[in-house]
């Protein structure tokens, strides 16, 4: 289940889970909120509802984990044959905010559709370094190391041949 928000002026697409940063907002960190205008609401093969502009009932909770500064970002203005040079810079303020829940009429559609939509992930295979040697690995062209059974039997009757000589 996903949802497309908007706050700052811009657009994200969110999941439960997820953390994005937007423009800097007023609550605390540690603070849960709602992010009211919910332009989107899909995914799971549920039914997709589309605002105009936003979808009725529906909302983001979400809950600040930080403020931070963005990349600083430099701006420099330059006129030629006239000697104008001016150098200036500036950092975004922005908010962390982790997605905490998609919520359509009072009613969590996130949680409930996922988990039984989708199965429990099953445990991964983990590959330890003793399992894996060098011989089981492809070589690439530019490395050096024994060469493969097929070669090193083709070049034997030609080195024979070299040292009788």
């Amino acid at each position: 289940m996903y949802a497309i928000v908007e706050t700052g002026g811009k657009q994200y697409r969110v999941r439960p889970g997820d953390t994005i940063a937007v423009e800097r907002l007023t609550a605390a960190a540690g603070e849960a909120f709602d992010l009211g205008r919910v332009l989107l609401v899909a995914g799971d093969g549920a039914e997709t509802r589309i605002g105009a502009p936003a979808v009725d009932g529906a909302a983001v909770r979400a809950e600040v984990v930080e403020h931070v500064r963005g990349q600083k970002i430099i701006v420099f203005r330059y006129k030629s044959k006239v000697r104008y040079r001016r150098k200036t810079g500036h950092r975004q303020s922005l908010t962390h905010v982790r997605i905490t829940d998609i919520m359509l009429d009072g009613a969590s559609v996130a949680d409930a559709r996922s988990s039984a939509a989708t199965p429990a992930p099953a445990e991964a295979e983990v590959i330890t370094a003793t399992e894996v040697t060098a011989t089981d690995m492809p070589s690439s062209a530019g490395e050096s190391g024994p060469p493969p059974e097929d070669v090193a039997e083709e070049s034997a009757p030609a080195e024979a041949e070299a040292t009788k000589e």
